[in-house]
């Protein structure tokens, strides 16, 4: 998933083949949600192997009398013949066959549209989102790809196996109650938008009350996973800087040779001394970091 925003995005626990078919056909999910079904009769290739069959049979038909034409020393009706005989035998071996094609496409139509039937409920489309749904989810997003792709996930300083089980779960989560507020949303403006009387209208009120303060739960679940990106993105430099200097350091003796071969100013090695000093400052800042960000992600699972 890093750097890549999902548009489809799958309970965790829906087995990981069914999640990358639902991921992969995005477009035939959004088909389905507005009501196509696909064709269920299976084609019968009878019709594809009669015309192979056919074509088969001319060309060798076309080969015996070419044959006869050379026997009878006819030479140059002889090799038009047998050109097209040939031309047509490698038609018929080498073309595709349209029926087997169609079929694999219907059933790819059937496997999606059975893997959608069996898992309603359990997957969420950004088509589904409204607008303000969407750019939340862009956040969750953005900040879970920042916590993935990191140097300090991925060499285990975070926890790289607890973010990659709890990170999709905050994931879904997100994505489920933002599809259920979209919804809810998309009704009540429905409603309201016909006008209301003042009886209606001292129920509307409520009900839109409680769409605003589920919006706000729900940014304030992104707002945890930006600030735990945040802490994630500080432990990264610090990570970044502390093997910079590291390797920096590992050359210092030949910088010294240097200076010492030419003769040059021997103000400058105090100065490269130093790094050692700032590495171990960064060493500090690192582990400060990683707490930090550990004391987030626990935050993050309240």
């Amino acid at each position: 998933m890093p750097g890549r925003h999902a548009k489809v995005i799958v309970d965790p626990a829906v087995p990981d083949h069914v999640a990358s078919l639902l991921r992969d056909n995005r477009k035939l999910l959004v088909r389905i949600h507005s009501g196509w079904v696909p064709e269920r009769r299976r084609s019968h290739p009878a019709a594809g192997t009669a015309a192979r069959l056919v074509a088969t049979g001319t060309a060798v038909a076309a080969v015996v009398y070419g044959l006869a034409l050379f026997v009878a020393e006819r030479y140059t009706p002889f090799v038009v013949i047998m050109t097209g005989a040939a031309l047509l035998i490698v038609g018929v071996l080498l073309r595709p066959r349209p029926d087997a094609e169609v079929e694999r496409r219907h059933a790819l139509e059937r496997d999606v549209h059975d893997a959608a039937t069996a898992n309603e409920g359990r997957y969420v489309l950004r088509e589904s989102l409204d607008d303000p749904a969407r750019s939340l989810m862009s956040r969750a997003q953005t900040a879970i790809d920042q916590v993935m792709a990191s140097s300090v996930n991925t060499e285990g300083l975070l926890d790289d196996v607890r973010n990659a089980v709890m990170l999709p779960a905050q994931e879904w989560e997100i994505a489920r109650l933002l599809a259920k507020l979209s919804a809810l949303r998309s009704e009540h403006q429905e409603v309201v938008s016909e006008g209301v009387v003042p009886e209606v209208a001292a129920v509307a009120e409520p009900l839109a009350h409680a769409l605003d303060s589920s919006h706000q739960a729900v940014l304030a679940r992104v707002e945890a996973l930006e600030r735990y990106a945040g802490h994630v993105a500080e432990a990264e430099r610090a990570y970044r800087a502390r093997n910079q200097i590291e390797r920096l350091s590992a050359r210092l003796p030949r910088y010294e040779e240097l200076l010492a071969e030419s003769g040059a100013d021997q103000s400058a090695v105090p100065e490269l001394s130093r790094l050692s000093d700032d590495a171990d400052r960064l060493e500090q800042a690192l582990r400060d970091s990683v707490s930090s960000a550990h004391e987030a992600f626990r935050h993050l699972r309240r």
